[in-house]
């Protein structure tokens, strides 16, 4: 099929616009905020002499290989009978964006960056977030510090925070990494530039793998969800590229929700409220139940983390190929994660997939707004000055974030599904491996496997059983509505 008129990626960032401005986000920064930005100089840059210089150590980021917004440093140090210490260093996004300034507004408008592949709409201005408050290679930055020690069994045996000044001496990119890590791949050239590094990112691939074991086993959930990209080349895309798991994100992730753990627990050891990132017990549990009844396996009647991770564990192992649509029916049924107002003494809800007690999101202000205000608070600890967020406020800004934070994934949603149309608007009639993922209200809905991309399975009332795999024609590929429909082929 030749279409007259292709759509393109600025068709792509049209539709994002929308999208934002139909979920009450803001795809524009103001021009109160846009002054805000002409009167910045420079990164934060403050004399205390509590702010440790510690820019001599070994620290690197691992990221996406298009990522520029660089909140976290990691930097690890051997020591006697098996233990390691471990530094994760997070921007000072605060040094540079203050409280209630316009700049700081339009952050706690949005409350957080949304990723397209069209166009990317930055929480901060991208003069801050990709420069000033990013922690660039060969930068110097003010940062907050989460200092762990971990003993031989990775088992956590203290932690401290305090501020620092620190610089990226390797920026590196999961993929990369990971092919050194598993496949024996050629070190990336920036951390063959930096002796020492090589040993740097063993010592925390492996501790990385050690705390992931232990999680799993205290019940943590390992889903594989499908989370597709965009390839674009200049203003085409050409292709739908899943983003794969491996050994870099899984290091990054795991000292990511260590830190994040660390840093609930020092805000209420030192008291007041704090703004915890929760995943409630499932309510609907018994859905739970009976989808693993289904697979032939047997739930408690109660919420249990390590059982369902257990089922979770020998599905993948059992059934690869339909184990991102079992990971996706049990999330949905899990319910989403949101932000909570917790005080000193009241009862900790915790994360039920994470299988922790006390957790914050930290460890990414440049994107986050949850993570910003959860830095002011813990700058105020260390300055010994007032909290800098009331607990009525913090109640308010709890709900809007987790309002937000819907509204921007509803966002990213919506456009890849266009992205995955206008990839097949070209390709009406052809043919696909499919595998039905979903069925509700006499519809079934099935996943394709190349490009990697869901759509609605115009059935003509035949009956279709999730999991069940077939053969489907593209009839339909409609990009500003995302949508994409399929008939069984014949």
């Amino acid at each position: 099929m030749t279409l007259q008129h292709p759509h393109t990626r600025g068709d792509l960032a049209q539709i994002a616009v929308q999208a934002m401005n139909d979920r009450g986000l803001q795809p524009e920064f103001s021009e109160a905020a846009l002054r805000q930005l002409q009167g910045i100089s420079g990164p934060g840059r403050e004399s205390d002499p509590a702010i440790r210089d510690l820019c001599a150590l070994l620290w690197c980021s691992i990221d996406n290989d298009d990522s520029r917004d660089l909140d976290q440093l990691t930097v690890s140090e051997l020591l006697p009978q098996g233990a390691v210490r471990i530094l994760v260093a997070v921007a000072d996004v605060d040094a540079v964006v203050r409280k209630d300034t316009p700049i700081d507004r339009h952050a706690g408008l949005n409350t957080t960056s949304v990723y397209t592949g069209a166009r990317i709409f930055p929480m901060l201005p991208e003069r801050l977030s990709t420069d000033l408050t990013s922690l660039n290679a060969g930068q110097d930055r003010l940062a907050l510090v989460t200092e762990m020690v971990f003993d031989a069994e990775a088992s956590l045996a203290g932690s401290t925070v305090y501020r620092a000044l620190v610089r990226n001496k390797a920026k590196l990119a999961y993929d990369a990494v990971a092919a050194w890590i598993e496949q024996g791949a050629a070190l990336p050239a920036a951390a063959t530039a930096v002796a020492g590094m090589d040993t740097q990112l063993r010592t925390q691939d492996a501790l990385a793998q050690q705390l992931r074991a232990r999680r799993r086993a205290q019940g943590a959930l390992d889903f594989e969800t499908l989370q597709p990209r965009a390839v674009f080349d200049k203003d085409r895309v050409v292709e739908i590229r899943q983003q794969v798991q491996n050994r870099a994100r899984q290091l990054i992730e795991e000292f990511m929700i260590a830190t994040n753990g660390c840093t609930a627990r020092f805000l209420a050891s030192h008291g007041g409220a704090s703004l915890r990132r929760v995943v409630r017990s499932p309510e609907r549990w018994l859905r739970i139940v009976k989808v693993a009844q289904e697979k032939g396996v047997t739930l408690p009647p109660d919420p249990d983390a390590r059982a369902l991770e257990d089922f979770l564990a020998a599905q993948r192992k059992a059934d690869p190929l339909h184990f991102p649509d079992l990971s996706l029916v049990i999330v949905k049924l899990m319910g989403r994660g949101e932000y909570v107002v917790e005080s000193r003494g009241s009862a900790p809800i915790g994360h039920f997939g994470l299988a922790m007690r006390d957790y914050t999101h930290s460890t990414a202000p440049n994107r986050r707004f949850p993570d910003l205000i959860t830095e002011r608070m813990l700058k105020a600890v260390l300055d010994h000055g007032p909290a800098p967020y009331s607990d009525a406020e913090l109640e308010k800004l709890a709900l809007h974030c987790t309002t937000q934070e819907d509204a921007a994934q509803k966002v990213e949603r919506q456009v890849r599904k266009s992205e995955a149309a206008l990839v097949l608007e070209t390709r009406i009639g052809e043919r696909f491996d499919a595998v039905v993922t979903g069925n509700s209200g006499g519809n079934s809905w099935v996943r394709i496997f190349s490009p990697p991309t869901e759509g609605k399975l115009v059935n003509g009332g035949q009956s279709f059983r999730i999991g069940q795999q077939l053969r489907v024609r593209l009839v339909t590929a409609n990009v500003e509505r995302g949508f994409i429909d399929f008939v069984p082929a014949a």
